[in-house]
């Protein structure tokens, strides 16, 4: 090979390179920067680790505002397992789910969703108007 064409190929390997390195920057900077945060709060219905090649635990709660209403459905990913232990030990009990939202992954890799929990909290069952909870 010639020096023209060692030259042509330093430049694009130094191009790949580079590429690499701003791609893995971006993932660094998306994953470790919350777009926002925030809490909901309701029932998780569905907890599962899935996928082919990159396992994650994705999960489905239940946000219930006013009895008799049609519950909306909050999709969410959890990566600690801490947390994950936490969620499976608080099944059908009414939790708060703290989260942060992460714009822009670049992959399902590191989950289906946008949205990470961090913790949870169980709460107490709400009551309902003209309802008397039984004594204990």
């Amino acid at each position: 090979m010639d020096a023209t064409g060692k030259r042509v190929m330093r430049v694009l390997t130094a191009g790949l390179v580079l590429t690499a390195l701003l791609f893995a920057a971006y993932t660094w900077v998306v994953l470790n920067w919350s777009y926002s945060t925030g809490e909901r709060v309701g029932y998780v219905q569905k907890f599962s680790r899935k996928g082919w090649l990159c396992k994650t635990w994705e999960g489905e709660m239940a946000l219930v505002s006013m009895p008799g209403t049609v519950a909306e459905k909050f999709y969410f990913t959890v990566r600690d397992a801490a947390v994950v232990a936490r969620i499976n030990a608080t099944a059908g009990k009414r939790v708060a789910l703290a989260y942060e939202q992460h714009v822009g992954i670049p992959s399902r890799c590191f989950g289906d969703t946008q949205y990470f929990i961090t913790s949870v909290r169980v709460l107490e069952a709400p009551t309902l108007p003209g309802v008397v909870p039984a004594p204990r």
